[in-house]
C-alpha cells in the first residue's frame, strides 16, 4: 500500500506549532495578532492541498500573504470612495442634504412624512 500525505490542516498545524517558542515570545497583542495570520491558510486549503507536500511553509505564507494583499486593496477601494465622496461634497457645498445639522434635529427643508 501507498504511504498517505498529510492533510494540508495538518501541516498547518504542525507548522503552526512549530513556532509556538516565537509566539510565547511575542507581547499579547502581537500574539493574537500572530494567531491571526495562521487563520489565513485555512482560508485556502483546496489550494494549498496541492503543494502543501512539497512545499508546506511558502504555500503557508502564500496564504498569509494573499489575505494581506486582499485587505489592502479592500482598503484602497474604501479609501478611493471616501475620496470621491469628499469631493462630491466640496463641489456641492450649499446642497441640503449635505449641510450640517445637530444631532437629532432634521434640516429647515426637510419635509416630513407620516403621522405628524
Amino acid at each position: 500500500m501507498g504511504r498517505n500525505n498529510d492533510t494540508f490542516t495538518l501541516i498547518i498545524n504542525t507548522s503552526r506549532d512549530s513556532w509556538g517558542k516565537f509566539r510565547r515570545a511575542l507581547r499579547k497583542e502581537d500574539q493574537e495578532l500572530f494567531d491571526e495570520m495562521w487563520r489565513a491558510p485555512k482560508l485556502h486549503l483546496a489550494a494549498g492541498a496541492f503543494l502543501a507536500s512539497e512545499l508546506p511553509m511558502e504555500v503557508i505564507l502564500m496564504s498569509m500573504l494573499l489575505e494581506q494583499y486582499k485587505m489592502i486593496k479592500r482598503l484602497e477601494h474604501q479609501q478611493k470612495n471616501n475620496v470621491v465622496v469628499q469631493e462630491t461634497a466640496e463641489l456641492i457645498p450649499s446642497s441640503p442634504l449635505l449641510l450640517n445639522t445637530r444631532e437629532g434635529e432634521a434640516h429647515p427643508n426637510t419635509v416630513r412624512v407620516g403621522r405628524g
